[in-house]
């Protein structure tokens, strides 16, 4: 594969959706084996109802291919409150009980519908995602950001020590813990009887990297049939997470 050539920005017509949507597909439907009533599994666009009201983030890669669909290589879904209303509400909304976190007064943006092609997986493309986010929660002033984030697949038991280790180690602050709607505990496993090393590795690799920046968990899981996932709702406080960032890629000084 020829080196990469990035660009990140925000999709600026139908195109881009369109690509951004394709992406979407091949990632969630053909690689996850997830569906939704709005799938237009002919033309190969994995879409919904939100959509229309998000700003929508895309990784670009200009040495991909010919066809500018191509291009396309990574997405975020972003919301803010003032689109949500738009909408009816947040996305996660269906998930988890948003109570704490629309009444902290602290503005808010939803992050969805994240990800990359295989090929692009745990390398440069996730830092320029970032770079891309942390420059639009600069320029709208966002505080907490927020998102369900997911396992593969619906079996509980298979993932009691990554629920669990979560739980136990990364659980939001009572001021910021939203609530699972139908509610899957995440405590199934003792803290003492927990193999943290197995559990870390069950992780995916998006959590691990909330993580990293600060992120929490809310509380309970959430068991998505439609996408073959179990989610979990992460929450992160942009201040912290610009410290974190900061510190991770060395950007800050040092002593």
């Amino acid at each position: 594969m020829a080196e990469p050539q990035f660009e990140v920005r925000l999709a600026t017509g139908e195109a881009d959706l369109r690509a951004a949507q394709r992406l979407r597909y091949h990632v969630f439907v053909e690689e996850l084996g997830g569906g939704g009533a709005l799938v237009d599994h002919e033309n190969r666009y994995e879409r919904d109802r939100f959509d229309a009201h998000c700003d929508h983030m895309i990784l670009i890669d200009h040495a991909r291919a010919a066809d500018p669909g191509e291009h396309v290589v990574g997405v975020y879904r972003l919301m803010r409150e003032e689109q949500a209303r738009a909408a009816g509400q947040f996305y996660s909304e269906g998930e988890y009980n948003l109570a704490p976190l629309k009444a902290s007064g602290r503005r808010l943006l939803e992050l969805g519908r994240s990800c990359l092609l295989p090929e692009y997986r745990g390398g440069a493309a996730m830092f320029h995602l970032w770079n891309g986010l942390a420059a639009y929660v600069e320029a709208h002033d966002i505080e907490i950001l927020f998102g369900v984030a997911s396992f593969h697949g619906t079996d509980i038991a298979a993932l009691a020590q990554p629920l669990s280790l979560l739980h136990h180690r990364h659980l939001a602050p009572p001021e910021l813990r939203v609530r699972a709607r139908v509610f899957q505990s995440m405590d199934l496993v003792p803290e003492d009887q927990l193999d943290r090393r197995a559990a870390m590795l069950q992780v995916p690799a998006l959590i691990k990297a909330y993580l990293r920046l600060g992120g929490v968990v809310g509380e309970g899981a959430y068991i998505d049939h439609a996408f073959n996932t179990t989610d979990v709702c992460l929450i992160m406080d942009t201040a912290r997470m610009n410290a974190q960032r900061a510190r991770l890629y060395g950007r800050e000084d040092r002593a």
